[in-house]
């Protein structure tokens, strides 16, 4: 059994780190209500414009001149997976099943005889990647030091994806992320964006023609850049909800096990200093009568 001393430093670290998860806590809890709130206010503008796109491309799949923004260029071949992550760790399996999902999505792309890069937005993706996938990581881009996420932090994420289209990098972009759902729960997303996700059953499609001033081509020029960008802000504000999320749940989960830890020690370090004194008693009556 280890000796008083060596329990009494062992219950001295484990309070500490009781209050350093407790106070990581208190914080992820405060950021995870201002960041539901940006991911929820984003969803019904992103989800409209998703949907004005898809119908869009809709209409525009027999069209030549179509923006290749918009339908593609034809091609299958090269996809490009944007696989969203977080910039730190300690949220227990969230950027890992980002990460189990993006390799799970190049087995399946590359058995299909299909070339896969990588675009890793985050951090920790990119330290993830870099072990295995290093040679098919077409850029990375992080926001540590950044307090909160603004529109502007996905403008250059769109471009470069933008220009590695326009350089014939890649035929299709997706957009891998962690949708919001609850404290609890974070689900993983596949969104297209390159071209655009073909229209569902739920969506609803315009029933009258518009005019279009001063025409659908400059229009669409300036609209289909803004649509990246759109898409991946809400992805990135998503990213976060659900990251301060788990990240209250996990550290939730290491303060309650630092306390039942403590509690165990606290019970082997109460009966190691009964036994010394039950054995000093001992030694004492024991010398006493032998006198």
């Amino acid at each position: 059994m280890p000796s008083l001393k060596v329990l009494r430093n062992r219950i001295t670290s484990v309070k500490s780190t009781q209050k350093i998860t407790g106070a990581m806590k208190m914080v992820a809890a405060a950021k995870l209500r201002r960041a539901q709130s940006q991911a929820e206010a984003s969803r019904p503008y992103a989800r409209r414009m998703g949907q004005m796109m898809a119908a869009l491309a809709a209409g525009e799949a027999d069209n030549p001149n179509a923006p290749r923004l918009l339908v593609g260029n034809g091609k299958n071949q090269t996809h490009l997976l944007v696989a969203v992550t977080a910039d730190r760790g300690l949220a227990g399996a969230f950027n890992s099943q980002i990460g189990r999902a993006v390799r799970q999505k190049v087995r399946q792309l590359e058995s299909e005889g299909k070339t896969v890069k990588l675009l890793a937005v985050g951090r920790k993706g990119h330290d993830y990647f870099r072990r295995d996938l290093a040679d098919q990581i077409l850029g990375t881009r992080n926001f540590v030091g950044k307090k909160t996420l603004e529109f502007t932090d996905a403008e250059p994420i769109a471009q470069m994806i933008i220009e590695a289209f326009d350089d014939g990098q890649f035929d299709v972009a997706t957009l891998i992320f962690n949708r919001f759902v609850s404290v609890m729960s974070q689900t993983v997303n596949e969104l297209p964006l390159i071209p655009a996700a073909p229209p569902t059953a739920n969506d609803n499609a315009p029933a009258d023609n518009y005019e279009i001033e001063p025409d659908d081509g400059t229009l669409l020029d300036r609209l289909l850049p803004r649509n990246l960008a759109v898409q991946i802000y809400a992805a990135l504000l998503e990213n976060a909800a659900g990251f301060y999320a788990s990240q209250m749940t996990a550290m939730d989960n290491a303060t309650r096990n630092a306390g039942e830890m403590i509690k165990k020690l606290s019970l082997n370090y109460n009966r190691a200093r009964q036994a010394n004194i039950t054995r000093e008693l001992i030694e004492i009556i024991s010398g006493a009568e032998a006198l």
